[in-house]
């Protein structure tokens, strides 16, 4: 009798105990935000497939996908009000600022098969030795051409081996009538490549000291400008285009230089030009071009902070980088093993932009160089039209970088 009640108060205190611990069968659902901007319908469509399998794999987490408008105000004003989403969009550019906010968690042992991530793209995402987050996709500059043009102008079409001298050259020889050989947008990112391909650098590789006052870089700007000021190349503007895959679309510009997003819109505005791809040319110093890239961040302040990286891991890992080399909208996987994939999707003729992986240099600038990039976007502006020289150029944008680094 008594060893029966022993065993009856036994079971009444597991059945009490199994009561207050939820079991992990009848766990609550955690629902985490991800927030990003919106894309293409296409780009867009493929993250919801990517997130309803991410939901499928793990049923205890539901996802609340926010493409919003107005991103980067979107989420200050979320982190400044204590509601920020657990994982967000990071573009290159404004990891810094969030790093320095304290916002942004620190990846590092969090992401996973890190050596299986293109080793440039890594260090995009690094800062002092820290990795934050893994890359979504990336994008790298090339040059794209106008067959027919070529063909009529009895011009070769560009190779790997092209320099500044070919590039000059076949500038001139497609600049007839309303058209010009290359259209150049009066930007700071897309002149980079040419500072980097002349040996130049903005600042000391400590980013104490400003290197922009060099032989180099006048030698980018000299020859970026000249080919405007010789009526062979011009911004997208002057040839009534709002950038350079219309001026290419509209085959008011023979040769532009974009990323792979110029894959889509050829397809979906201008079907019927025949053009080809082919890497940047070569400057004194070699090649280089830009990588253009966004992680998913995981937020520091964080309810939720396995599921988060559970989240990221799942969109940036090996299976996710693959969806995003079949989705077919033109954007990289950030992942060595699924480039093969995104060329078989997209064409061999493609290949230049996963070429200009090896080469690539990060578009990111130091906390605060906005007036920097905005100083030196309305010289060349200015420089393209005629009224300053690249002297100018050069003397403005050291002075301002000078007083962001307090020298």
């Amino acid at each position: 009798m008594k060893r029966s009640l022993v065993l009856v108060l036994v079971l009444t205190l597991t059945l009490a105990v199994f009561a207050r611990t939820p079991s992990s069968h009848a766990q609550d659902k955690v629902t985490i935000q991800l927030m990003g901007w919106s894309s293409s319908d296409a780009e867009n469509a493929a993250l919801q497939s990517m997130v309803d399998a991410f939901e499928e794999a793990n049923p205890n987490i539901a996802v609340d996908l926010q493409l919003v408008p107005e991103f980067d105000t979107t989420l200050q004003a979320a982190f400044a009000s204590g509601d920020a989403p657990n994982v967000f969009y990071v573009d290159s550019s404004k990891l810094p600022d969030l790093v320095d906010a304290g916002v942004i968690a620190a990846g590092d042992d969090q992401i996973v098969d890190q050596d299986d991530i293109y080793p440039s793209l890594l260090d995009v995402f690094t800062i002092d030795d820290t990795l934050y987050c893994a890359p979504k996709d990336f994008s790298t500059l090339t040059l794209q051409y106008n067959k027919d043009l070529f063909d009529a102008a009895g011009v070769d079409y560009p190779t790997s081996d092209w320099t500044w001298d070919d590039l000059a050259a076949a500038a001139e020889a497609l600049t007839e009538g309303d058209v010009v050989g290359l259209v150049v947008p009066a930007e700071l990112p897309r002149w980079l490549p040419f500072l980097y391909q002349a040996g130049g650098s903005i600042l000391s590789e400590d980013g104490t000291e400003v290197t922009f006052d060099s032989e180099e870089t006048a030698a980018a700007l000299d020859f970026y400008v000249g080919l405007v000021t010789d009526g062979f190349a011009a911004p997208p503007s002057a040839i009534d285009s709002g950038w350079g895959g219309e001026a290419l679309g509209k085959q008011r510009a023979a040769m532009a230089m974009e990323g792979n997003w110029i894959i889509g819109a050829m397809e979906e505005n201008y079907p019927d030009v025949n053009y080809g791809i082919a890497e940047l040319p070569a400057g004194p110093a070699g090649k280089a071009t830009m990588a253009f890239t966004v992680c998913y961040g995981v937020a520091a302040d964080n309810d939720h902070p396995e599921e988060s990286w559970a989240l990221a891991n799942f969109l940036t890992g090996k299976d996710g980088a693959l969806m995003v080399a079949e989705a077919g909208f033109g954007v990289m996987p950030a992942r060595l093993s699924a480039a093969d994939t995104w060329l078989q999707v997209h064409g061999e003729d493609f290949q230049p932009f996963v070429t200009g992986a090896d080469y690539s240099h990060r578009w990111v600038l130091p906390i605060g160089f906005g007036d920097f990039t905005d100083t030196f976007n309305n010289d060349l502006k200015e420089a393209m039209a005629g009224n300053l020289t690249t002297e100018d150029i050069i003397a403005d944008s050291v002075d301002v970088a000078n007083e962001i680094l307090g020298q």
